[in-house]
């Protein structure tokens, strides 16, 4: 056999492996589809949290914030609860960080703010979720803070723009790990509170949010499709306040236990 005939026959060999190896793969899978894809900047990281009770972590999707979820909290803020109803607005999904890694005072502000928050991590989703149904996509329940540049919010408010630049910076939401609901249930009432180098500046009740998870989440859905790996911060009640480098924070919501973060 000649060296071109040879180097025809390996070159059809190899290539009828391929197309075997991908036919084994699956019907859909075809030799393009197999190879791996080629990115032209490292791919970033998934950004996870930690369940409770296991070393399995669960992926975020997307960051949902609620506005204004306690009508205490609205009128220290300068609204008036029964004539505005909350509101929806968005983090990065890096800025979700593991409370224990502390949070470095950010850049850009003088005026660094706390606010304690349950987050609701989903499951499942899809859009128009009907409130009866919407407790059957949350998968577990958590404890956040919602960090606020609160001199650039003021800014931003003051000028009418939206307040992007003062919620959605770098690590601005410490969390703790994650309560399942299959092994603790739903958090639909308990206490919430937030201490500041021990001493209590939020203290209120699940209870008391405007919108509740299932009502939340049915709304939300009105306007995003949902999707596995959400995650919802649901409000802060009132007692909002600034904080300083080398104070430190915990949050407490009853069931779900309490997370402690030094603002470095």
């Amino acid at each position: 056999m000649s060296d071109q005939q040879t180097e025809s026959r390996r070159k059809f060999l190899t290539g009828s492996a391929a197309i075997a190896g991908a036919t084994a793969l699956g019907a859909n899978i075809n030799t393009a589809t197999a190879q791996e894809p080629r990115y032209v900047l490292d791919v970033p990281p998934v950004i996870s949290m930690e369940i409770n009770g296991t070393s399995d972590l669960f992926p975020v999707n997307r960051v949902y914030c609620l506005g204004r979820n306690y009508a205490a909290h609205a009128i220290e803020s300068g609204d008036d609860p029964t004539q505005t109803p909350p509101f929806f607005f968005i983090k990065p999904r890096d800025a979700v960080v593991p409370a224990s890694e502390g949070h470095p005072y950010p850049q850009a502000t003088s005026e660094l703010r706390y606010e304690a928050e349950m987050v609701v991590a989903l499951k499942s989703g899809g859009t128009n979720i009907d409130p009866a149904d919407a407790l059957n996509h949350v998968y577990a329940y958590g404890i956040s803070l919602d960090m606020t540049r609160e001199d650039l919010q003021h800014v931003a408010q003051e000028l009418s723009r939206p307040w992007a630049i003062s919620k959605s910076f770098d690590k601005s939401a410490p969390v703790g790990p994650l309560s399942t609901v299959e092994d603790n249930g739903h958090a639909v009432d308990g206490r919430i509170w937030l201490s500041v180098n021990g001493e209590v500046k939020q203290d209120s009740d699940l209870a008391l949010q405007r919108w509740s998870v299932s009502e939340g989440i049915a709304i939300l859905s009105q306007y995003y499709e949902l999707r596995a790996g959400d995650i919802i911060l649901t409000g802060t009640p009132e007692g909002i306040g600034l904080v300083n480098k080398g104070d430190v924070i915990k949050v407490g919501i009853e069931s779900l236990g309490e997370i402690e973060v030094e603002i470095t």
